[in-house]
């Protein structure tokens, strides 16, 4: 099967913007910490003194802010994965990758923690707010695991190495706190060093076993439906512009809503997103019409050398409508351009074929068209 329109796409600006501000926010969060830990130790250069390293800590540290913001409202508009605004300041409810998008989300609730508190600092005292503010260190290398653990580049030398930099400044500058050290303090520089020798060589091994490893996407908590279903019997190279396959067997029973031959009329967005080996093509859609809900095609598969398309090799399609208690899940079975066939089936037994003709604006990524359905087999 061939998606021919697949190769005039390209990943959204919400998609790259995701990913730079993720890696600008690792650098910034990286200075406001390495700033913070060498904030009281006496620099013998006069053009260095101590207000001026707070002023640009406090300058730095609101910047992340901003910058996270950024980074989580564009995730949320690449609309690729199921990541929704309340995802980044409640962890861990994500049911894309939650473990690791949940760290993210502890780490910007940290910062914003302290930036809170530091508008009030005088009414809260600065004990209570100095044991809030330690808080920053805490979110930095709960950042770092968020980025190893669900960053879509981790992969990449440059963000391998831009990863090991901001490390080794944190080491460099715990390091120096430790040696400034003195009465009092001189006992919490065993246990520091061992924290400071012990985090990079336990980042390193994640690292090692985990997100550079094959299948991590999987083991991470990436959706099914992300991760694409296995591969048609036919030849993925092929760049034929029709090709079928035999639907899977039709279930009885259906619901009133659904009981006979209807059509709606669809429109929304398409997208496509880098995945191992290829991409995914990812169209969100409202239907309107006799049956209302939404419909959402996914289309996995590799370029088609030469063709100016994509080989599929497999799709997955889901069905909402509204007043019915279950997703209606299915795949494709026949692809023409941009008409297909689909059959879905939900919990309840109901079974349906599926008939989307599309018209899709390669300049704005819009999509409109038509979707008539039926029960299987009718």
């Amino acid at each position: 099967m061939s998606f021919p329109l697949a190769a005039t796409l390209s990943p959204s600006a919400y998609w790259y913007l995701a990913r730079g501000t993720g890696a600008v926010a690792l650098v910034l969060l990286t200075v406001s910490v390495v700033l913070g830990i060498l904030g009281s130790v006496r620099f013998t250069a006069p053009r260095w003194p101590r207000f001026a390293i707070d002023a640009v800590h406090r300058d730095v540290s609101l910047l992340v802010l901003v910058v996270l913001v950024i980074h989580i409202v564009t995730s949320v508009l690449d609309g690729f994965a199921p990541i929704r605004l309340f995802d980044g300041v409640i962890p861990f409810v994500t049911p894309y990758r939650p473990l690791w998008m949940g760290l993210g989300t502890v780490a910007f609730d940290l910062m914003l923690a302290i930036a809170i508190t530091s508008l009030v600092r005088r009414r809260l005292g600065y004990q209570a707010w100095r044991a809030v503010h330690w808080l920053a260190y805490a979110s930095w290398p709960v950042a770092v695991l968020h980025g190893l653990g669900t960053g879509s580049d981790v992969k990449q030398w440059w963000m391998l190495a831009l990863t090991a930099a901001c490390i080794v400044a944190v080491l460099v500058a715990v390091w120096t706190r430790i040696a400034s050290t003195s009465g009092e303090y001189t006992g919490l520089r065993a246990p520091a060093t061992a924290l400071a020798v012990v985090t990079p060589i336990g980042l390193a091994v994640f690292t090692l076993a985990g997100p550079l490893q094959h299948g991590w996407a999987r083991r991470a908590g990436t959706p099914q439906t992300l991760l694409g279903a296995p591969a048609s019997s036919g030849s993925p190279g092929s760049a034929s512009s029709s090709t079928s396959s035999a639907p899977p067997p039709a279930s009885s029973g259906s619901s009133s809503a659904l009981g006979g031959s209807w059509g709606a009329s669809v429109n929304g967005t398409v997208t496509e997103g880098q995945a191992p080996g290829g991409a995914i093509v990812d169209l969100a859609l409202q239907v309107n019409g006799r049956v209302r809900g939404r419909l959402r095609v996914r289309l996995g598969g590799v370029p088609i050398d030469g063709g100016g398309g994509l080989s599929m090799t497999g799709s997955q399609v889901d069905l909402a409508v509204a007043g019915q208690p279950s997703v209606l899940q299915g795949r494709i079975v026949s692809l023409r351009g941009e008409e297909f066939d689909a059959r879905v089936s939900g919990a309840a037994g109901t079974t349906l074929d599926l008939h989307a003709q599309l018209q899709i604006d390669t300049n704005d990524n819009k999509v409109t068209g038509t979707l008539s359905g039926a029960p299987a087999g009718a």
